[in-house]
């Protein structure tokens, strides 16, 4: 993981943002992350901006704030790439009511990375582990993903029935969409809209960009990770509807997924207020349609 915008610090939404925002029962948190410091170091926490995170964080931390704001599910998502996170991860899981699925690293271009992800599914809490993620926003190629390797890594990656989570920039988007149309058997989520340029008020050619990757039916959003590329003193979830509606058109409800991305938001928003943001951004849809964004998508594209 690498860090999000550092415009700011904490701010909250405005009061009439959040005006008639409706409920939403039975939540799934679709992403999520834990990590403790006295294990291994987290060294993308740098600078005086990340200082409110560079401390632990728990499940025991994250439950209640989750439980309170209605989260009945969740997705804990790798941080860093090294092998030992994901085992421990899915050990958490297992002991956790709270994690139904965890989206892990292993490296992509082994040569044996199907035998590694066989492994890892006889692990304790393997039965919970959903899908792969690598920090690819951290790679310097921007057609990383259609590396030989890393294509052939991919497509264990769909032969073992996991889906694969892409952390990407907006420059990284078109190798993507194509690595998308190359593997139509994987199932592609695209978290933090892709890391929009909310902070500055851009759209394109992010949007466009947005729109190519959704043209590819096996690709997933999840509307996560906003507040921390808007300004962290001053968002408000009216500015964050362009980037949530252009998702939302290229995409539909039936592939989109909330996130809070905790604990990375507190940087700029509590729990609840991430929650409620995605409510606003959301209320003009029909109830069906906001169920499938809140838990249906993910429990369905996940298999939680």
């Amino acid at each position: 993981m690498t860090p999000p915008n550092t415009a700011g610090a904490t701010n909250t939404a405005s009061a009439t943002d959040t005006a008639d925002a409706p409920s939403t029962a039975g939540i799934v948190d679709a992403h999520h992350h834990i990590w403790d410091l006295s294990v291994r170091d987290q060294d993308w926490i740098t600078g005086p901006a990340l200082t409110p995170i560079r401390r632990n964080f728990t499940l025991d931390e994250l439950e209640p704030e989750a439980r309170s704001a209605g989260v009945t599910a969740t997705v804990l998502v790798q941080t860093i790439c090294v092998p030992e996170e994901t085992p421990e991860f899915l050990a958490a899981a297992g002991s956790s009511e709270l994690v139904a699925g965890v989206v892990g690293w292993t490296d992509l271009t082994a040569p044996g990375i199907a035998d590694t992800l066989a492994a890892l599914r006889e692990l304790p809490g393997g039965d919970r582990l959903v899908g792969i993620r690598h920090q690819v926003q951290g790679e310097s190629d921007p057609r990383w993903l259609l590396r030989p390797d890393v294509q052939r890594g991919l497509a264990a990656v769909a032969a073992a029935g996991l889906v694969y989570d892409l952390v990407v920039l907006p420059h990284q988007l078109p190798a993507a969409a194509v690595a998308a149309e190359l593997l139509p058997d994987l199932t592609f989520v695209l978290d933090h809209l892709g890391k929009p340029p909310i902070a500055s008020g851009g759209l394109d050619p992010w949007a466009d960009h947005i729109r190519t990757l959704a043209a590819r039916h096996n690709t997933v959003c999840k509307l996560s990770g906003m507040v921390t590329e808007a300004d962290w003193d001053s968002w408000t979830a009216n500015g964050l509807r362009p980037y949530a509606d252009t998702v939302l058109d290229a995409f539909g409800p039936g592939r989109l997924m909330f996130g809070s991305d905790w604990p990375v938001c507190r940087l700029a928003a509590t729990y609840g207020e991430v929650l409620d943001a995605a409510r606003v951004v959301t209320s003009a849809l029909s109830d069906p349609e906001r169920g499938e964004i809140f838990a249906g998508t993910a429990r369905r594209v996940y298999g939680l």
